[in-house]
């Protein structure tokens, strides 16, 4: 990715084809699509990269089971079948993991999980768009991975996958396979082939209005969030791709109700434990949380990871902490089916993000929220994309371009479907650096930068190799090397240790105990600070300010708590 200044130079006083604004999953995806169909494209974002709903996901790419319940099947349709896109595209970043729904001691099995399971099954293994032929050749590649049909296991290989499960006596559990990701490498991965396609990306941008031209949205005007200079980037089409924010741009224009999207922000709390104690191993758990409700508890970065929540939110959208109902929710939840006693002295992190759900506004109509995408044109041309899920990002895309595309009567059929997301790492590019040994690394680090950087993480090696010191943890005992703080700087436009912490790596919600100092975060400020220029002074407000971005943000519940 273009440093940021050589982004803001790019897009400054430069006409485009398209404009997006915002730089979560959604415009990642519409940036993507267009400059791949040969648009010039620009994108500004208010703060970082994801900041919003897609650093706050469950991190999973499925269909939704849940939403079978409602018999929203066009949803879980769509979603499977990107869900199984997703993994050939980017197998290094999107991967599947077994999901059991177990059955305890004298329980009865659920048939009606099993008549969803069945739906499941049907709908994913489907796939519509491709002949048999190509289907065929396909399932005999080395690299295609097709989900299994569900089946039914028996108590001993249920205490195998999840070993906390060994002392409820489990008899047998239903097997399904969903899939898991890391949200945020996914935006970015996202983000930089965007700019193999000719599209520049701007952080720290943010859009103060639409400029136009005949009564018409022609470009964007924006102020630089660390300078306060504005500046503006001319567009022949303005695309807002903002989330839950969608109903807050240019709201005075519209003129009938149906030109704008309402959004009902709902937010889902998640926390992180240790998993020695909640031992998972490989699989993920279909959890019941009380009222025919339920949650899960996944494996993911070495935590175990239990969500969701979902509750109406009316509070500020910028910063979104977990609620403390809800986190006692999940724990209680958790210790009752695992027979634990987890407390708020036992989480690792905790997060929480809002959903852009979206409502008709009537009060009349109970199931009027969606978690469909719906598109929007306003009465000056500019398209709004909003709703829909972090699985489904790349069908928003397509249909916000394709109506770009009508309107302005092209021929550019979206090629999306057939784009690799970044490319898997061989083996050797994961041997450590010259000069160091596998012993100087932290243990794990090659399935960490594998996973999280694919090819790109001969970056992260490359700069451990030159400079030693950088070889080290940011935390004792995780994987994450120094070194990334470095990395996230140059090539991908962090700005601040909380960028570093919360996103490039996710040290602040598997880790968050060992972060509650100033000085614990003083060599991510410093390497940080030897990128961007920072003297001792701005390393030490830098190392400051991290810990009012994690005291807002909620990260950390028990230091909460004893302060």
């Amino acid at each position: 990715m273009l440093s940021r200044e050589d982004a803001l130079r790019a897009v400054t006083g430069e006409r485009f084809d398209v404009i997006v604004i915002g730089g979560g999953i959604t415009g990642a995806g519409v940036a993507l699509d267009a400059a791949s169909r040969g648009y010039t494209v620009a994108l500004v974002e208010r703060d970082d990269y994801a900041v919003g709903t897609s650093s706050r996901s469950s991190k999973m790419v499925h269909g939704g089971l849940r939403y079978l319940q409602n018999f929203d099947l066009g949803l879980v349709r769509e979603a499977l079948l990107e869900r199984q896109l997703m993994v050939q595209l980017a197998p290094h970043l999107v991967y599947p993991t077994p999901f059991l729904v177990p059955t305890l001691g004298e329980e009865r099995r659920s048939r009606r999980i099993g008549i969803g399971l069945n739906m499941y099954d049907v709908m994913s293994t489907t796939r519509v768009g491709i002949s048999r032929r190509e289907r065929a050749e396909r399932l005999a590649g080395e690299d295609y991975w097709a989900p299994d049909r569900h089946r039914t296991i028996a108590g001993e290989e249920v205490a195998e996958l999840i070993p906390a499960l060994a002392a409820r006596d489990p008899r047998e559990a239903y097997l399904f396979y969903d899939c898991q990701t890391d949200d945020v490498r996914l935006v970015l991965t996202i983000l930089g082939e965007a700019e193999r396609y000719g599209a520049v990306s701007l952080n720290r941008a943010e859009v103060i209005g639409l400029l136009e031209k005949d009564g018409r949205a022609a470009g964007v005007g924006c102020v630089d969030v660390e300078t306060g200079e504005r500046f503006e980037i001319e567009a022949d089409n303005v695309i807002n791709a903002t989330g839950v924010w969608a109903d807050r741009i240019r709201p005075e224009e519209i003129e009938r109700e149906e030109d704008v999207p309402r959004i009902a922000p709902s937010r889902g709390t998640h926390i992180t434990v240790s998993t020695d104690d909640l031992m998972l191993e490989r699989a993920a758990c279909i959890v019941p949380a009380g009222e025919s409700r339920t949650i899960f508890a996944l494996p993911w970065y070495g935590r175990a990871l239990i969500g969701t929540t979902d509750n109406d939110y009316d509070g500020d959208i910028s910063h979104v902490p977990p609620g403390a109902d809800d986190i006692s929710y999940l724990l209680d939840a958790a210790n009752a089916f695992f027979r634990l006693e987890l407390s708020a002295g036992d989480v690792t992190g905790a997060y929480a993000g809002v959903r852009p759900l979206i409502t008709t506004g009537d009060p009349r109509k109970s199931v009027d929220i969606s978690r469909k995408a719906e598109l929007y044109e306003t009465s000056s041309g500019m398209l709004t994309i909003t709703g829909g899920k972090l699985t489904t990002w790349r069908r928003m895309a397509k249909q916000v371009v394709d109506r770009m595309v009508e309107r302005e009567g092209r021929v550019a059929p979206c090629r999306t479907d057939d784009l690799p997301l970044g490319m898997a790492a061989s083996e050797h590019e994961l041997d450590p650096p010259e000069g160091l040994t596998d012993a100087e690394l932290p243990d794990g680090y090659r399935g960490l930068l594998g996973f999280r950087y694919g090819h790109a993480a001969r970056n992260v090696l490359r700069l451990a190799g030159e400079h030693r010191e950088m070889a080290g943890p940011i935390v004792a005992g995780q994987p994450d090397l120094l070194a990334e703080a470095a990395v996230a700087a140059r090539l991908e436009q962090a700005r601040s240790v909380a960028d570093v912490l919360l996103r490039r790596t996710r040290l602040g919600i598997v880790a968050a105990p060992a972060l509650r100092t100033a000085d614990s975060v003083i060599p991510v400020a410093q390497a940080l600070g030897a990128e961007l220029g920072w003297d001792p002074g701005r390393v030490a407000t830098e190392a400051e300010r991290w810990l009012d971005e994690a005291s807002a943000e909620g990260i950390d519940p028990a230091n909460a708590v004893a302060s």
